[in-house]
């Protein structure tokens, strides 16, 4: 099979017949040097060996500016394009949080279950790097009720959905009043 390199397939968009007449305006950014700051001081070592082991030497600003507004205990909204480093914005003070406190918990919802997988695989993986034990699990209508106590009871990072949060959590609470108070 031909693998095309992506200015290839763009060059193929601009000039075949089939493609060309389709497209109405093209627009091309310039590629610019990303803005980097270094790892914020007092980071888990473990957690920094991680992410230099995942190739990253510093952290987009957007990141750092993200994790140092959260250690000021303000709230925060990232909105950045895909691919742009938007799960570490919150990974990395809640696994810095549970380093420090193992009693720590965090709630994860996302919209869609392959949203969810996704970023269990994500930050499972950087939890396996780390080689502390975080627990973390997902918690849907897949979980199967002998698991769901184990979540409940040991999960620092539980991953689930607004319908689990409102048909499974929230209405039995008091199940989840160890993990609700962390």
């Amino acid at each position: 099979m031909f693998k095309k390199d992506l200015q290839q397939l763009l060059e193929e968009f601009r000039t075949h017949e089939e493609y060309k007449e389709q497209i109405v305006h093209w627009h091309e950014i310039t590629a610019t040097e990303a803005k980097t700051v270094p790892f914020p001081n007092g980071l888990n070592s473990n957690l920094v060996k991680a992410l230099q082991n995942r190739g990253m030497q510093s952290l987009y600003i957007h990141q750092g500016e993200a994790y140092q507004n959260i250690q000021d205990k303000n709230h925060i909204v990232t909105v950045t394009p895909t691919a742009s480093g938007k799960t570490l914005c919150y990974n990395l003070p809640v696994l810095q949080e549970i380093t420090e406190n193992e009693e720590s918990r965090a709630l994860y919802l996302f919209p869609t279950k392959a949203l969810a997988q996704d970023q269990m695989s994500e930050v499972n993986e950087l939890i396996a790097e780390m080689g502390i034990p975080i627990k973390s699990y997902t918690y849907d209508g897949d979980t199967p009720p002998n698991i769901r106590q184990a979540v409940r009871k040991a999960g620092h990072i539980v991953i689930t959905n607004p319908d689990m949060l409102h048909s499974a959590i929230l209405p039995h609470h008091t199940k989840w009043i160890s993990f609700l108070r962390n």
